[in-house]
């Protein structure tokens, strides 16, 4: 970084925002919170029932405020360190430095933390006193607790939720510990420096919760509990790390996205995690009537997890995992609606029945059950991960989709074709449409998965799949060159976001470059421009794709409407209303960079790129690019691109890998710890093939 830069990876401020809501979040896949707030959440505990199910807030010890009383003169920062999931308060007076951290621990996700420091200034020998302004009382709108006997020096909370989310379900239990908070601490005369420990508790048992409480104290005994913690971050950064040569808003607005995206997901090396998804909102948001109620929707598998496919496929497997814990929710939501298979519910929470508050998304946004099935397909086809789908279940889940789109389309005898009927598309202005592009789009790319999946697996399949894949009607204005959205849609009619846009990208639904600019120039001109915030990436996107970079910089430009500062908030809506810390909009924006600018498209025969960079990007590293098991790392210019093969795959059958150039067939064999470079063209890696081009 050059001398006197901003470093991107900071995000400081003076004062705090006045809106609480664009305060920053510290989160790990387990435990969650927003700066000063009174309640915390835990991963998967909801309480209500059906449409009223919502995150349980827990009360939380967090919510501490520190103050130097006295002081006279005192100066505040307020810091949200991305590199370590850490927050900073630090009160600068002329006796003395007091800071207050904050952190939920990455690696022990069952535990946050804080500490208070106290350092005296030279020349002062007082006893300084800081204050801790605590609002915590130990009781909760959405649990029944008991308090229970201290435990080494902890305070101890239990109880479960109150209402199931279904009739005769589990209420989820919650154990908490923590360490009592004094009104304030003393620094002694003569004492240099004073670091004082706090730890939070969350577990579903008592023995998990006094098993990672004891941890936490021992580590904190040595000085370790919050390095370890800085580990477990650095390690995810390094395999993590996007960088790009831009502007320092568009770097730190990267910075944010995937940091926030990285808070939410399972440490490392913990494949037995029982993780349960990422709500548009994430774990710090969603009590009632908040933030869609931290349930999870299409967001997850569209917007945030093609990105962390990408750079980590561990978390995209739990990701997938969530949906096949929820499968029998989903088979039960289709027979309850008179239909065959598994239909995913808009709105899930823990048992993958539909939760969505209002009926009619539940009913008519049936476009999920394919956006599912997609994030399998893109996974599978990165991974080669065949165990998910043998013995994991993930056949069963694709296979269930498949009978679903079956048993939900209809013969049209006078189309010659099959329609999915009484849908609302994405675009939700639009509710009981016949054949949404997008919908039927979707679950025609479900059953030709489904087919080629069980060709892998050697399992048989019934023929209808490849028939209604055949014969599903795909709209298309043959003589405006156009993707009408529905049956019936008239071009310039208002939309809410992205939808007949998606075909391209993420569908990658044949059709040709006029095409392509037809949709995204009609679509551009018709979309709402107070859509939801992760709409514009997909222009961009498409943009790119067709080399129309100015177009793509403007798209990319309405995204910075969306983020707040200083800590790089996302909101849903431009006006500020809707979700906030509004990861969907996150996980467009990354894709904007990291499949808009690389061209990288996930295919059955290998991984494609094409780069095109808007006209404030010089450059784009991407330093670990999983693909079969390999790990790549991409560093892309307007002139040249430079791969690097940084990991091997260590599976036995595992193939090498060669890029390929498209026009001139140039094949360059990638071998571990080595570089080729070339000038900038549309290719792609593959398999090493014997064969002479």
């Amino acid at each position: 970084m050059a001398a006197g830069e901003e470093d991107p990876a900071l995000f400081s401020c003076r004062a705090l925002p006045s809106d609480p809501r664009l305060l920053p979040t510290l989160t790990n896949a387990y435990l969650g919170t927003r700066l000063y707030r009174g309640s915390l959440h835990v991963a998967g505990v909801y309480n209500g029932a059906a449409g009223g199910t919502h995150r349980a807030d827990l009360p939380s010890p967090l919510g501490v405020r520190l103050a130097l009383p006295g002081a006279g003169g005192v100066a505040e920062t307020f810091t949200l360190d991305t590199r370590t999931g850490t927050f900073s308060h630090v009160l600068q007076a002329a006796a003395c430095t007091a800071t207050h951290q904050l952190y939920a621990h990455h690696a022990l996700v069952h535990l946050m933390a804080f500490s208070i420091t106290i350092r005296r200034s030279p020349h002062t020998t007082q006893p300084i006193t800081a204050q801790l302004h605590s609002a915590f009382v130990p009781e909760s709108q959405d649990l029944q607790l008991s308090q229970g006997p201290d435990f080494q020096g902890a305070h101890y909370i239990h109880g479960r939720t109150l209402v199931p989310e279904v009739e005769g379900g589990p209420c989820p239990t919650v154990h908490m510990l923590w360490t009592p908070v004094p009104p304030t601490l003393t620094l002694p005369a003569g004492q240099q420096e004073q670091c004082w420990q706090f730890l939070v508790a969350v577990a579903e048992s008592e023995e998990e919760v006094k098993r990672s409480y004891s941890q936490g104290l021992a580590l904190s005994a040595t000085g370790a509990l919050h390095s370890s913690h800085l580990q477990a971050w650095a390690r995810l950064w390094q395999g993590c790390s996007v960088e790009l040569d831009g502007p320092l808003p568009l770097r730190q607005a990267l910075r944010g996205c995937l940091y926030y995206l990285l808070s939410s997901l399972p440490p490392q090396g913990s494949s037995g995690f029982p993780f349960h998804g990422i709500s548009p909102g994430g774990l710090s948001n969603g009590s009632q009537g908040e933030d869609y109620w931290g349930h999870i929707f299409w967001d997850q598998e569209t917007w945030m997890l093609p990105s962390l496919l990408l750079l980590y496929p561990e978390a995209a497997r739990a990701m997938l995992q969530y949906r096949i814990r929820t499968l029998e929710g989903a088979v039960r939501n289709a027979q309850e609606q008179g239909y065959q298979g598994a239909k995913f519910p808009w709105e899930s929470a823990a048992t993958g029945r539909e939760v969505c508050p209002e009926e009619v998304y539940g009913a008519q946004e049936i476009h999920i059950s394919g956006d599912v099935v997609l994030a399998f397909e893109q996974y599978y086809y990165s991974t080669q991960d065949q165990e998910l789908f043998r013995e994991a279940g993930g056949w069963e889940l694709v296979s269930a989709v498949a009978q679903y789109w079956c048993s939900r389309m209809v013969w049209s005898e006078q189309e010659q074709s099959y329609h999915i009927r009484g849908v609302m598309p994405p675009d939700e202005y639009h509710p009981r449409v016949d054949n949404s592009v997008y919908t039927n789009a979707v679950a025609q790319r479900s059953l030709n998965f489904a087919a080629d999946l069980a060709g892998d697996l050697l399992v048989p399949v019934p023929e209808e799949w490849g028939e209604h894949a055949r014969k599903v009607k795909v709209p298309l204005d043959e003589e405006r060159k156009y993707h009408p959205e529905y049956d019936g849609y008239s071009p310039g009619e208002l939309v809410k976001q992205a939808d007949a846009v998606l075909l391209g990208y993420p569908l990658m639904h044949p059709m040709s470059p006029e095409v392509r600019r037809n949709d995204l120039e009609l679509y551009e001109a018709a979309t709402d421009p107070g859509g939801p915030a992760m709409t514009w990436s997909m222009f961009a996107v498409g943009w790119l794709e067709l080399k129309e970079v100015q177009r793509a910089q403007s798209q990319l430009n309405k995204c910075f409407s969306n983020i707040t500062e200083p800590f790089k908030i996302w909101v849903e809506n431009s006006d500020g209303t809707g979700a906030v810390n509004f990861l969907t909009g996150m996980g467009g924006f990354l894709q904007a960079l990291l499949f808009g600018c690389t061209g990288f498209r996930i295919t059955r025969s290998g991984l494609r790129f094409d780069p095109a960079f808007p006209e404030d990007v010089h450059r784009l590293a991407v330093s670990a690019v999983s693909y079969l098991g390999n790990k790549l790392k991409f560093s892309i210019t307007r002139e040249e691109i430079s791969i690097k093969m940084t990991a091997s795959a260590q599976e036995p059958q595992a193939a090498p890998l060669e890029a390929v150039l498209e026009e001139s067939g140039q094949r360059f064999p990638l071998c571990e710890g080595q570089s080729i470079s070339f000038p900038t063209a549309a290719g792609w890696i593959q398999r090493l093939s014997t064969e002479a081009h």
